[in-house]
């Protein structure tokens, strides 16, 4: 009787879904639905006190401050400078300027924390200029799709901090044990366009000009603003000076100085980014504030137990129970946004995770390269729908030259479980 009432309660918000309406007021109304319906708890009072709950967590604020960060950054001329610094440097590399893309990404990730941000800034600057210089459209599309997604590995990641809160651990270890899997991804791409350009040689326009390298020192002036904001932001964190919360706040003030400094702070900017954060956290507050409740209503009746004895009846060996749950996020992802597939989940999915002694660290940075695979996956790609906005094509058009991006992802998931201290091993070096 029970699995049928849950069954039920999760075709429903499903078909909510799939209608259009917002994911929080969903959550919120199948969890109240089935709290009204199948338990003697009152459900107004329990969807205050769970709401008031999930939206006073200091650990949150970290959240609306990084997003405010992106936001001031990505009305500057960071993506514009980052380009000018970085393509003397790829000269000699195949593939040349196509690798701004990926390390454009890398860098701007790092101070951004949103996939669609990060693809959408790098994107900006980076599509118009190499369709000007005649390199191919497809490849540059495809890996501009795939190394967007770095926004969700590389610290600050806003779903880092929807993680660390929804299964209650470090956000700052997590942040830290991000880093090398985001460097070894962006290394991965960078390595396909290296084969996609040898085995293309016509395809890449024939470099007309060579930099020496006392130019090329003075062009990476450019990137001084944004490697100190990075400096700032990861090495206050990883030093024990602050925690995500603190760095996020100095984030802030950082990106101000930089927009100061470039003169692109306005009044107009200062309102419009702050507006634009407000508003996406918004969407986020309660997408996990109909999260919390709908867990409590499931627990209630549940669902949770249920779900760990039957996974655990499985008996599946870690490696399976990965390998299972990676197939249920990258289908998840087909229809879902990554933010409500760890809000969703995590509740049900942590205790069977924990039984079967698997660090919840590692999980997080495992979940977010999972949860990057749906960036680029229609037909709810986000990054595809950033990159349709900006390009005009069709979506599987763009799905499909993301798809070595796609591989790529499933490749360092194995690395990740091949080589668990790529993620361990820094956090492991924290001082506190």
């Amino acid at each position: 009787m029970e699995g049928l009432i849950t069954f039920s309660l999760i075709v429903f918000l499903f078909a909510l879904l799939g209608s259009g309406v917002w994911i929080g007021l969903a959550l919120l109304g199948v969890g109240w639905l089935g709290m009204e319906l199948f338990s003697a708890r009152p459900a107004g009072d329990a969807m205050a006190v769970t709401i008031w709950g999930a939206s006073s967590s200091w650990t949150l604020t970290a959240l609306p401050m990084f997003l405010w960060m992106g936001e001031i950054l990505f009305r500057t001329k960071l993506s514009e400078d980052m380009f000018k610094g970085l393509a003397p440097w790829l000269e000699r590399l195949p593939g040349r300027l196509l690798h701004t893309n990926v390390i454009g990404c890398t860098i701007f990730a790092a101070v951004s924390g949103s996939s669609a941000a990060t693809c959408a800034t790098i994107g900006k600057i980076t599509l118009p200029e190499l369709k000007k210089r005649g390199y191919p459209e497809a490849i540059t599309i495809g890996t501009l799709a795939g190394a967007g997604t770095l926004g969700l590995l590389i610290p600050p990641s806003i779903i880092m901090i929807v993680y660390g809160v929804a299964a209650e651990v470090s956000i700052a270890k997590l942040f830290i044990g991000g880093v090398l899997p985001g460097l070894m991804l962006g290394l991965l791409f960078m390595g396909w366009i290296v084969v996609w350009a040898l085995m293309h040689r016509e395809a890449i326009p024939p470099c007309t000009a060579h930099t020496r390298f006392a130019e090329k020192l003075y062009a990476a002036r450019h990137l001084i603003p944004v490697v100190l904001l990075i400096g700032l932001v990861l090495g206050s964190i990883y030093a024990g000076v602050a925690t995500a919360t603190e760095a996020a706040a100095l984030g802030v003030v950082g990106s101000l100085i930089v927009a100061a400094s470039q003169g692109a702070l306005s009044w107009q900017t200062f309102r419009d980014s702050l507006m634009g954060a407000t508003r996406l956290y918004c969407m986020i507050a309660l997408i996990l504030a109909g999260s919390a409740f709908l867990t409590l209503s499931m627990g209630y009746l549940g669902l949770p137990r249920h779900l760990a004895e039957w996974i655990g009846g499985l008996g599946l060996t870690p490696f399976w129970l990965l390998f299972g749950l990676m197939l249920f996020y990258i289908l998840l992802g087909c229809f879902l946004d990554g933010i409500s597939m760890v809000v969703l989940t995590i509740a049900v999915i942590q205790p069977t995770i924990q039984a079967a002694g698997i660090d919840l660290i590692w999980f997080g940075v495992f979940l977010v390269v999972v949860v990057e695979m749906a960036q680029i996956t229609p037909p709810v790609g986000f990054n595809l729908f950033v990159l349709q906005g900006m390009t005009g094509k069709e979506i599987t058009w763009i799905a499909w030259q993301a798809l070595p991006a796609f591989v790529l992802m499933l490749l360092a998931v194995g690395l990740l479980y091949a080589f668990p201290g790529l993620v361990t091993w820094l956090p492991g070096q924290m001082v506190g």
